[in-house]
Formats: structure tokens, C-alpha cells, sequence
């Protein structure tokens, strides 16, 4: 290869590197875990009040559906 390329690839491959080492070393991913727990805890709630919600939910639909027969 022509010493032009391989500068440039040598170039190339070193500031991809420092991009991924910036992005390991950032704190970003911590976001993450907490979109993670607010999701766990929204599942565990949904599971806790599965028979209320539903109950809730069909009670909606079923004023809707009534609703919507006398329009």
C-alpha cells in the first residue's frame, strides 16, 4: 500500500479508537440503569394491580361502547 493510505488509515483507526474510549468513559449509561428500574417498577406495579386495572380498563370501554351506541 502507498504510504499516503496508510497514514490516512492509521488516522482513521486512531480517532475511532478515541471516540469508543470517550464513549466507555463517559457517564451516559447511566441513564440507562435508570430507565431500567422505572421500567421494573412500572412491570411489578402492572402485576400488583393487574386485577384493578383491568377492572378499571373494562369499565372505561364498556361506558364508551354505551357511549357511542346513543350517538
Amino acid at each position: 500500500m502507498p504510504l499516503i493510505i496508510c497514514d490516512i488509515k492509521e488516522k482513521i483507526t486512531d480517532k475511532v479508537k478515541n471516540h469508543f474510549r470517550n464513549l466507555l468513559r463517559r457517564e451516559d449509561g447511566m441513564g440507562v440503569v435508570e430507565i431500567i428500574l422505572i421500567t421494573i417498577v412500572l412491570i411489578t406495579l402492572v402485576i400488583v394491580f393487574k386485577g384493578q386495572l383491568s377492572s378499571l380498563v373494562n369499565t372505561i370501554l364498556g361506558k364508551m361502547s354505551r357511549q357511542a351506541n346513543t350517538i
